[in-house]
């Protein structure tokens, strides 16, 4: 094979390891269903067992607790029998789905049982209340879980993009030490090498925190790097950062896309929509950062600059403190006294101006 023809192939190669790469995150299926919904569903499945091995050992106990009438105690042996079917569906299936469905009929079933048995003069209404009520909240927890696992694969996508005056390979680079993260991205703590691994721990909702181990999926050194959360994450994830040269040689555009299974799934998505947390927004900031770390060395703040959710709102002005007047006399100034002989003589310049 000539030299031309090898160079020819290696270029083929590395063009269609960069297509394939990138486009993990563009179809954006990391290892879903979410894990959060898994743990769930492993949570309802110990339920089921639970309740269904009481139910069939001592429905008597069961009926009474129910407000029901003992005479149905057949009737609680046959759910509880239910109830261990469906726990055991959900913890010998990968995507326990099937099984937590299963369980959102059994919740229909018995909503639909308390019902008749209020009617029963044998009933205690005070009980059966109670009853239902904690069967409904079950029940909105199961049709959560098997929505989430059902349709897991959607997620959420963010994508964005900035561009640094810099090399592409320098900022390749400096991305791909991940010890960097914390430096820019606002939610990362830290991004700990594993060796062939790499462990995230992130700041999640309601100051709780979530972690997860992830791999590389394909790096292409000056070009494109693209990971994948590994199984049993905090939060479900992929994604792809891409470097190309921006046109005249000015530098590099950095192109971000990413997708993820938020903690608490839909309903998780939603609270931290309520809270400002916005996928897209949140990536914008953390990408302005990263420029502002790259092109100068460090994030610039102030009371006025928009950082992470928004604007903070600038103070308004105000006379000094005497505190901060003392704290003043130590500095030196522009006329060459200190900063409180200025402030006197600004406010002295503004009391000639307010008696004219």
């Amino acid at each position: 094979m000539s030299t031309n023809q090898e160079t020819s192939d290696n270029v083929g190669r590395t063009s269609s390891s960069y297509d394939e790469s990138y486009s993990v995150a563009e179809r954006a299926e990391p290892g879903l269903p979410s894990a959060s919904a898994k743990k769930l569903a492993k949570g309802l499945g110990w339920f089921s067992l639970g309740l269904g091995f009481a139910e069939l050992l001592a429905p008597r106990a069961i009926a009474s607790i129910s407000g029901v009438s003992n005479r149905r105690t057949g009737l609680i042996r046959l759910y509880g029998l239910r109830e261990i079917a469906a726990g055991i569906m959900i913890f010998s299936q990968k995507n326990p789905a099937a099984g937590v469905w299963s369980r959102v009929a059994g919740d229909a079933l018995d909503l639909a049982s308390l019902g008749a048995a209020a009617a029963s003069p044998d009933s205690n209404k005070g009980r059966l209340a109670f009853a239902t009520a904690n069967v409904l909240a079950v029940t909105a927890l199961d049709v959560m879980c098997a929505k989430q696992l059902s349709n897991g694969k959607q997620g959420i996508h963010a994508k964005g993009s900035c561009i640094v005056n810099r090399e592409p390979e320098e900022v390749y680079s400096f991305w791909r030490n991940f010890d960097n993260f914390p430096r820019f991205m606002r939610h990362v703590e830290s991004v700990e090498d594993l060796g062939g691994r790499y462990h995230w721990v992130v700041k999640g909702p309601a100051g709780t925190t979530v972690e997860w181990d992830a791999v590389i999926v394909a790096d292409d050194p000056g070009t494109v790097i693209t990971w994948r959360s590994l199984e049993n994450a905090d939060v479900d994830n992929a994604g792809a950062v891409r470097f190309e040269r921006a046109p005249g040689g000015r530098g590099t555009i950095v192109k971000v896309n990413l997708q993820y299974n938020p903690v608490g799934g839909v309903l998780g998505a939603a609270v931290a929509k309520l809270f400002g947390e916005e996928p897209e927004q949140q990536l914008d900031d953390d990408l302005r950062r990263f420029k502002q770390v790259m092109e100068i060395g460090e994030v610039v703040v102030s009371d006025a600059t928009l950082l992470g959710t928004g604007y903070f709102e600038q103070r308004p002005a105000r006379p000094a403190a005497p505190e901060e007047l003392e704290a003043a006399e130590k500095l030196p100034s522009e006329t060459g006294t200190n900063y409180r002989s200025d402030y006197a003589r600004a406010r002295g310049a503004e009391g000639r101006m307010m008696e004219r």
